[in-house]
């Protein structure tokens, strides 16, 4: 019994060992008489799933980066979350699920050679297994999106295709960052298509999102062997870029009904403001409290995105060893996060943005026992 543990407790442990040993009598085995057999040992090892194993095979720390792009896409059509949202923040989850699975099967030779302690090449996980779970998966996150309506299902679908297309065809063609990017914005496409049933105006939001994860993905192209400078550098200046435009907002796209109303008459709304006829507006004033903080977020977001990269990607550019390039791709994978909730901030939804930025922490407690890479 270790230091300070509760005697009732291991007397509670010792009443269960005893009401589950064999034998109407429930006495224990003869000392002397065998235990199992090493080979039932062995059988009953390989039947028991690895938990470690899967969720390094599926990057479970990666899995809080998805959220995110659901939300983001809500927020750029002025949406509240609602039960679509959630069913499409399932579905994304399989599909990116999906593709993690897919992605080691794909990769199962190459690392074996480079990463034998990865879970296919180690035995942990078996190829057929890692495969069958692809498949289940991406059948889930296609069922779950025609739950959420058939826009959903629209974004859903290609979205698969991109998935597992990158995984078995483009990753090693210069096609393969594209196809990478391409699925994060469609991430996003899908929450706007769920809970707003149209997607153009969180195309912008798409388009950022989609230019951080071509970086990362060209980054991680070298993370397993000495590279150059050349890509931590583009990826460094692309998060500048990145920064700059999220305090440049995109057109108001909401519809009149959801814009502050404007209570003057149609024949006074130029009047000097030394006119009697002119009134105050509490509503345009709320209005503009509201943009302020939305501002105020979106600057201390976008400030925590820039950090989480800035530093990681300056050393690989100084040594593009795999160590640091690996470091380098984890940091742009967690600054998913906070460029999420900047764009969710920038669409004025302050509340969502909040929510998706607190997945962060939870986020870099598990890389630390799981890699996202």
């Amino acid at each position: 019994m270790h230091a300070g543990a509760d005697p009732a407790s291991t007397t509670d442990r010792a009443r269960t060992s005893a009401l589950s040993s064999p034998g109407p009598d429930h006495r224990s085995p003869d000392p002397g008489s065998p235990g199992p057999r090493t080979s039932d040992r062995r059988s009953l090892t390989s039947r028991t799933p690895d938990l470690r194993a899967w969720a390094e095979l599926l990057r479970v720390p990666a899995l809080f980066t998805v959220p995110g792009d659901v939300l983001a896409g809500t927020a750029a059509v002025t949406a509240r979350p609602d039960r679509r949202t959630v069913l499409a923040i399932a579905s994304s989850v399989c599909l990116y699920e999906a593709g993690m699975a897919l992605n080691d099967w794909a990769d199962r030779e190459e690392d074996a050679a480079e990463r034998p302690h990865r879970p296919l090449p180690s035995g942990r996980v078996r190829p057929a297994a890692a495969l069958g779970a692809a498949g289940a998966l991406t059948a889930a996150g296609l069922a779950l999106a025609a739950r959420a309506g058939r826009p959903a299902l629209t974004v859903a679908a290609p979205l698969a295709a991109t998935v597992w297309s990158y995984d078995l065809l483009l990753k090693r063609t210069p096609a393969g960052p594209f196809a990478m990017a391409a699925a994060r914005g469609l991430d996003l496409l899908l929450g706007a298509a769920a809970t707003g049933g149209r997607v153009r105006p969180a195309l912008p939001s798409a388009v950022l999102l989609s230019t951080h994860t071509l970086a990362v993905t060209t980054v991680s192209r070298h993370e397993t062997r000495d590279g150059t400078p050349t890509a931590p550098l583009a990826a460094l200046a692309t998060t500048g870029a990145l920064a700059w435009l999220l305090h440049h907002r995109p057109p108001d796209h909401r519809p009149p009904d959801h814009r502050p109303p404007d209570h003057r008459p149609p024949d006074h709304r130029r009047l000097d403001h030394r006119s009697p006829l002119r009134q105050r507006h509490p509503g345009r004033a709320a209005a503009t409290t509201t943009a302020l903080t939305a501002a105020a977020t979106t600057t201390a977001l976008t400030a925590a995105y820039v950090a989480t990269v800035a530093r990681p990607y300056f050393h690989a550019v100084l040594n593009p060893s795999p160590p640091l390039t690996q470091r380098a791709v984890g940091a742009g994978i967690r600054a998913t996060i906070p460029l999420q909730s900047a764009l969710a901030a920038r669409s004025g939804a302050v509340s969502t943005a909040l929510f998706t930025a607190a997945l962060a922490p939870v986020a870099r407690r598990l890389a630390k026992r799981v890699s996202v890479t």
